[in-house]
């Protein structure tokens, strides 16, 4: 037998099963969309989780925002259940930056010397 009559069964037959199964899936009965689901936000009237959020967004830049620090003091706060009755206020943070050391890149003597 010739190897060009296989090659023809070989497409007729590659043809018949890819017919097949293309009417095999367009008998199928597709299943029905779910219904969309639409969420709508209402504000609780409280800002801070949105504050939150937006100090999230902002990364680094949140580190020197004294909004940011505020919504944070304000979480902890309201997680850890602590009245800041006779405290440090929450805005101001509880190291002045000023009173803090600084570090100097200058080269120290050596003790001893």
């Amino acid at each position: 037998m010739d190897t060009k009559l296989f090659a023809r069964i070989g497409a007729g037959a590659f043809a018949a099963i890819a017919l097949t199964m293309s009417l095999l899936q367009l008998r199928e009965e597709r299943p029905e969309p779910l219904p969309e689901v639409i969420t709508v936000w209402e504000p609780d009237g409280d800002p801070l989780p949105a504050q939150l959020r937006a100090c999230g967004a902002m990364g680094e830049l949140a580190l020197s925002s004294p909004d940011c620090r505020a919504a944070w003091a304000e979480k902890r706060r309201r997680f850890l259940g602590v009245d800041n009755d006779g405290g440090i206020p929450a805005s101001e943070p509880a190291v002045d930056a000023l009173a803090a050391p600084i570090p100097s890149s200058e080269p120290q003597p050596a003790k001893g010397q």
